[in-house]
């Protein structure tokens, strides 16, 4: 990868600033709402891997706009910090398991984080696109796949393309875009899958220059 690149997207480790695309604004960096507690972090990485997979097993949520592998993670991020009541679940088509994650009883402070992206140029809105979601809303964690916890992202820079994926385990789900009219875009694929693809543009692998490494939302400890 060169070096401007990875300049490009090698976020701060902290949890109270937002990264930002200081290269591409030379704005100052924007002050984040509280970050959530280690608890809550569980909590909302567990409610967004049980968003995804709900996605992943019946289809999109007819609540869902903007269906592209960014939409998929702001999807997932804004409905894990949401209040998970009945009305939610129904509307969302997931059943009370008994399994379900803890709440992450949100303070004020906290609650301002649902539909808060920053955007390339310093707004603030329900939009950002891949590369701003990972270059002014993550920080970088690294390109080594070891180090990746559930939720965190896989970005890959195709020069005139990016992408993201997430990381749920065992699995990497991501939204890659219809290719029939039935086809609704959602894909998952085992790490060791992954790791082995044929096109090695796609490999989450340290040697690979178009891999450009796993991130973190920012707001989580």
């Amino acid at each position: 990868m060169a070096v401007t690149r990875r300049r490009l997207l090698g976020l701060a480790a902290g949890c109270a600033v937002l990264p930002w695309a200081r290269a591409l604004t030379g704005a100052p960096a924007a002050v984040m709402p509280a970050c959530l507690s280690k608890a809550q972090s569980r909590a909302f990485q567990a409610w967004m891997l049980r968003i995804v997979n709900a996605q992943m097993e019946q289809g999109p949520s007819p609540r869902w706009q903007h269906r592209d592998c960014a939409g998929l993670v702001r999807f997932a991020v804004n409905e894990a910090l949401t209040v998970h009541d009945a009305r939610w679940m129904r509307a969302n088509g997931i059943g009370s398991d008994g399994q379900l994650p803890p709440e992450l009883e949100l303070t004020p402070a906290q609650q301002v984080l649902r539909n808060r992206w920053v955007q390339t140029g310093g707004t603030v809105g329900h939009y950002v696109s891949a590369i701003g979601l990972v270059q002014n809303n993550s920080r970088f964690i690294g390109r080594d796949v070891n180090q990746a916890q559930p939720g965190d992202l896989l970005f890959f820079d195709q020069g005139d393309e990016h992408h993201l994926m997430v990381w749920m385990g065992a699995r990497i789900a991501y939204h890659t875009g219809t290719v029939t009219p039935n086809d609704n875009g959602l894909r998952t694929v085992d790490v060791p899958q992954l790791k082995t693809w044929k096109d090695t543009r796609w490999q989450p692998a340290v040697d690979n220059p178009n891999f450009a490494g796993m991130f973190r939302l920012a707001f989580l400890t």
